[in-house]
């Protein structure tokens, strides 16, 4: 069976026109009819986006806490190597003031030795 129904410019026109009002009042009702499930869907998003940032707070507070301890521990090691690096100088100059007293003493007690042969011997003489 042929088709003899004549389509015009015009009327090809009309049923475009009408073809595309029908997909889009089938577009906005299926956005309507789905509105609840995006909002759903949004607000579970924004849940997940929030959850992650906390995190994300969280690793950099623990971070920043990680590396103050680190800093406290540092300067701790090394207040305690200068306190030793001190002990020890004071301690070496303390052993060096022994030493020289030590040495003061000696020579002073050879001279007093000496002086006494000397005198010893200046009374045998005379």
């Amino acid at each position: 069976m042929k088709n003899n129904r004549k389509n015009e410019i015009v009327d090809r026109r009309g049923n475009a026109a009408d073809a595309k009002a029908a997909l889009l009042q089938a577009y906005k009702a299926a956005q309507e009819a789905s509105e609840p499930t995006r909002l759903a869907r949004q607000a579970e998003r924004l849940a997940i986006a929030e959850a992650r940032e906390a995190r994300r707070v969280e690793r950099e507070q623990a971070k920043l806490e990680e590396q103050e301890r680190i800093r406290t521990e540092t300067a701790e090691r090394e207040a305690a190597i200068a306190a030793l690096a001190t002990a020890e100088a004071d301690a070496r100059e303390a052993n060096e003031k022994a030493r020289i007293s030590r040495l003061l003493e000696d020579e002073a007690t050879r001279k007093a030795q000496r002086d006494l042969r000397y005198a010893n011997r200046k009374a045998r003489q005379g």
